[in-house]
């Protein structure tokens, strides 16, 4: 029964890490969204790292658990704070320079 529960987390996980990812359709379509859209969706973008970094830990944690699915969930999440946190120290700096 835990297991069962780890592995639905895991999967679910998994999604959660992949969701931001999805920024890059309407790149792809050649789609311009609205300003408030792509402000809206950098902040669901930011929630979703977050959410599937803390799912990915919960399930690399429990020794049990641990899996190739939840180690490359976990790596997803974890490039893409890197990538934020290099966003924002980028802007801070660019900002500071002006």
């Amino acid at each position: 029964m835990e297991n069962k529960k780890f592995q639905k987390t895991s999967i679910a996980a998994l999604i959660v890490s992949v969701l931001p990812l999805a920024t890059f359709i309407p790149i792809l379509l050649k789609i311009t969204l609205p300003d408030g859209v792509r402000s809206i969706w950098a902040g669901a973008n930011i929630l979703f790292i977050l959410a599937g970094l803390c799912l990915s830990i919960v399930c690399v944690k429990n020794s049990e658990s641990r899996s190739v699915l939840n180690i490359i969930s976990t790596i997803i999440s974890v490039v893409l704070i890197l990538i934020v946190i290099g966003i924002i120290i980028l802007a801070l700096f660019l900002n500071f320079l002006q």
